[in-house]
């Protein structure tokens, strides 16, 4: 820590008001409404996941059970997560990885860990919703997934 010891050997400087009390109100919300809001999440993560199975060959990473609710990993079976990212950019705001991972080329070390080869891990993208996302925003995501999917598998066969 830099700066004197004139504060009883605790951290020296004015300490952040606002902040300290935006968090005591953000926890108070948090508290009254987390039930709530766990429980709508879940149910958009759930219609996100069933409505991209209903168009791809996909695989839910993780618990199903033992999970966050605003937070869905899937593995798209023959369809690479980078490509499907770019394509998605902007549009739909997915992950293939950590933040802190964001410059490896590797795949996600906590994939692999849970059991995912290195090309499932490559094909795979995480999802996140906010405590505002919609039931529209979740169809619009779904779409915007189908159909970047059928353009990749297009440029495909083209190739081959």
């Amino acid at each position: 820590m830099d700066g004197g010891g004139h504060e009883r050997g605790m951290r020296s400087g004015t300490l952040n008001v606002p902040g300290i009390v935006g968090f005591g109100k953000a926890t108070e919300i948090c508290t009254k409404e987390w039930r709530q809001d766990s429980e709508r999440s879940n149910k958009l993560r759930n219609a996100l996941e069933a409505s991209l199975a209903r168009e791809a060959d996909i695989l839910v990473n993780g618990d199903k059970k033992h999970r966050l609710p605003n937070v869905s990993n899937i593995c798209f079976n023959m369809v690479n997560g980078e490509s499907l990212m770019a394509g998605l950019s902007k549009n739909v705001a997915v992950s293939a990885g950590s933040a802190c991972m964001s410059a490896s080329l590797e795949p996600s070390y906590v994939l692999k860990a849970l059991g995912l080869s290195d090309e499932m891990a490559r094909r795979s993208l995480r999802f996140s919703l906010g405590r505002f996302t919609t039931e529209e925003e979740i169809d619009y995501a779904a779409d915007q997934v189908k159909n970047v999917i059928d353009k990749l598998k297009e440029a495909s066969q083209q190739i081959h």
